[in-house]
This record gives structure tokens, sequence and C-alpha cells, in this order.
């Protein structure tokens, strides 16, 4: 059976008209051609039709359906890469021709985990120059790379001597404290927090100021907890009051006592 004729048995099993199945992606026109057979739709069509249709897109492909001609490099180069041959994968690579809309984002990402797995490689060989070339590698490719392989390419670059700016790890190391909190770990939560840079934001003086309170120190609880105040009033207000109390400070713990009963 062809293309058009699986596509236009699938949308009368599920009981859609063209105008039902073209949505605001395609034109009803162009899914007519479709059906007959006198156009193909671009991978990305496919995967929009196969998605309304309810069905997978290999349902719609034929077995030697080619759906780009960088495929077998691709799956030649995930294999290679799964296998632990970066260099082959590499070279596999090599063969890739651009622009491709199904591929060039997975070839991207690809690319860039190959050349950092050869990066480190090299360094472990002390091979310093050739290291510092993959990682320029890497840097070609950075459109596609997400945070963490930016922060790993940026880490090698540090260990091979260059200057680099990393991001900031204040999110990861703030999560780790409330972890850390949770588990009952005072004093780690603690040193977490005192290695965070922003110590403005106000989940970091929430916790702090839950330490500080924890441990009887309510004057610093109290400068904390009013960092926090405005993302977290309530729980502010309630801890506030108490730190007020326990400073004799009657008037303020009033003042915060109200604000719980708002």
């Amino acid at each position: 059976m062809e293309l058009g004729e699986k596509i236009r048995q699938a949308r009368l099993e599920a009981g859609l008209s063209q105008r039902q199945l073209c949505g605001q992606e395609i034109t009803r026109n162009m899914l007519s051609q479709i059906e007959h057979g006198t156009a193909k739709p671009s991978m990305k069509t496919l995967q929009y039709l196969a998605s309304k249709l309810g069905k997978p897109v290999s349902l719609f492909l034929e077995e030697q359906t080619v759906v780009s001609p960088n495929q077998q490099i691709m799956e030649t180069a995930r294999r290679l890469y799964d296998a632990g041959d970066f260099l082959g994968a590499a070279q596999a690579l090599k063969d890739y021709r651009q622009p491709d809309e199904v591929y060039d984002r997975e070839k991207g990402i690809l690319s860039a985990c190959t050349y950092l797995a050869l990066a480190r490689q090299a360094m472990e060989q002390e091979r310093w120059i050739y290291a510092r070339k993959l990682l320029e590698k890497v840097e070609d490719n950075t459109a596609y790379c997400g945070e963490l392989l930016q922060r790993q390419r940026l880490l090698l670059l540090g260990k091979l001597g260059q200057p680099v700016s990393l991001p900031s790890l204040d999110e990861e190391l703030l999560l780790r404290a409330k972890e850390a909190w949770n588990q009952g770990k005072t004093a780690r939560a603690q040193a977490l927090l005192e290695a965070v840079e922003d110590q403005t934001d106000p989940g970091w003086c929430m916790l702090r100021g839950e330490i500080y309170f924890r441990s009887g120190q309510f004057r610093e609880a109290a400068r904390c907890f009013h960092g926090a105040e405005k993302a977290y009033p309530r729980e502010t207000a309630q801890k506030l009051e108490h730190c007020y109390r326990e400073l004799e400070d009657y008037k303020r713990a009033y003042e915060y006592a109200c604000k719980q009963k708002k």
C-alpha cells in the first residue's frame, strides 16, 4: 500500500475529515495531494499526521524508505558511539551533509559528545594540543549543545590551563543544600549554602534562616527571613513572629502575628 493510501485509510478509521486532520499545520490541498500520491510529506509533516492519527510514524514508512540521505551515516555513528568507538563515530560523521531537517540537531549533539569523549582520552594520554583542537570542534557545535555539554567543555578547557568563565552552580548548590537539610545534615546544608554566590536569593535566605532558627540564633534568622519575605510571605510571617517574641520585640511580633490573619 502506498503512503498516501495508508494515511487516507488511517484518517477514515479515525473518523476524521481532511479539514480536521489538517488543523493549523498543513493545508487541505496539500493533504489531498499527499493522499493521492502526487506530493510527499516532509518528515515533520509525517510526524504531525501520525501524532494526529494516533499511529506510529513507522506505520507510514516502507521498510526500505530512506527518510534522509544521512540516515545510514547517523545509524552507523550512533552504533559506534554506543560501542565506545568515538574515533570511528567521528570518522563516520565526516560524511554527513548539511542541511538536513531530519538529523541536523542530532548530528550536532552527537558530534559534541563524540569530540568531548575524544578530548578526555587525549588528555589521559597527555596529548594536550590535540585535546584543545578537539574542544574547538565541540565549540563549532555549540548551537546544538545543552548547558551540560557546555559545562563539560569548559571544565576540560580549564584543566588544560585555559581561562574560562563557568556558569553559576548556585541552583545546584541550593538544591543540594535543601536535600541535606531535609535529611537532617545541618552542617552539610550550611556548607553548601556558604558556597552559593548569590546569597540574596529568596530560596537561599529562607533556608539559611531555617538553619539559624533551628539553632536559636533568632536575630540572624530574622535577617534572613526578611530577605525571603516577598517570595514566601506566609512562611516568613510565622517565623518572624516567633523570632521577635524570642528577641522580646513584642511590637514587631504583634505586627507579624496580624499579617498571618490577613
